[in-house]
């Protein structure tokens, strides 16, 4: 069973890869049928996985909206071609 795999590296592991870990370890925890000190593990790497996408998600919507600023900025529009 792979309920809160210790293997894949949260830090530097690539997003898609934390969003698939977290929802087998969802699906997983869903099924209940581990033991509880196995569930209760899945269910604290499911948050720490979260966490770490979620911020990520955060880290990436600022940098695209400095872009998107940057992009419509009024001296950005009266450039010359």
């Amino acid at each position: 069973m792979s309920l809160a795999d210790p293997e894949i590296p949260v830090e530097t592991a690539r997003f898609e890869d934390l969003l698939t870990t977290l929802e087998k370890t969802i699906a997983e925890l869903a099924g209940g049928i581990a033991p509880l000190e196995e569930l209760v593990a899945a269910h604290q790497r499911a948050l720490l996985l979260l966490a770490e996408a979620q911020s990520r998600l955060d880290e990436l919507k600022a940098r695209a909206d400095l872009i998107t600023r940057s992009l419509t900025s009024p001296t950005n529009s009266e450039a010359t071609p």
